[in-house]
């Protein structure tokens, strides 16, 4: 069963996570920020992880700490639920459009985390949300999910469509990553023998 919880609570955010790898892609997303909470409902949706989700931050200062702890728990839940990663394909990419918007996620669960993020947005704010929190969210991830994780917007102008297709990326080549290979099920791909 790939399943794990995760609880983090500092003086900024009190937020838990639980994720079901083998899901359906069933999400109960609650963090006080609507598209944030949008986009995190395309990422259950997509990848088939089941993700509960429920945050409570100091949103009357910004949505900064909220966001990125959403980001770290999220990928903590992940990371644990892997365990060793035995079985995992371990890389996955995906080119997900929207609309006049395309973008490119390639990934590789290496539990080496890193993020390259090619992702200019035009606007300041989706909603209430300032736009230079998404890469806030998506270095959060990466990290703490373990993840080399490569993010390029490669043409778009509506700046929804841009961080949804974003989203809507990782969500299908992370789910080809983690996704079980039954050619090598018992063995963790790596030549050195772990992740």
């Amino acid at each position: 069963m790939r399943q794990a919880s995760v609880e983090r609570n500092t003086n900024e955010t009190r937020i838990s996570a639980s994720v079901d790898l083998d899901g359906t892609g069933v999400y109960e997303i609650a963090t006080g920020i609507g598209f944030l909470d949008h986009m995190l409902e395309q990422l259950s949706r997509h990848s088939l992880i089941d993700i509960t989700l429920k945050a409570e931050g100091d949103l009357h200062i910004d949505s900064h700490h909220t966001t990125e702890d959403s980001g770290i728990v999220l990928g903590q839940a992940v990371a644990k639920a892997l365990g060793e990663r035995t079985g995992i394909r371990r890389f996955g990419s995906a080119l997900s459009p929207m609309d006049e918007t395309l973008t490119r996620v390639t990934l590789d669960a290496s539990n080496r985390p890193y993020l390259v993020w090619k992702v200019n947005l035009r606007r300041d704010k989706l909603g209430e949300m300032d736009n230079e929190l998404f890469k806030e969210w998506f270095q959060a991830f990466a990290q703490h999910a373990g993840l080399t994780l490569h993010v390029e917007n490669l043409y778009g102008e509506n700046t929804h469509h841009i961080v949804e297709s974003c989203y809507k990326g990782l969500a299908r080549a992370l789910r080809q990553a983690i996704e079980i290979d039954p050619r090598k099920a018992d063995a963790v791909p790596s030549t050195k023998g772990s992740l």
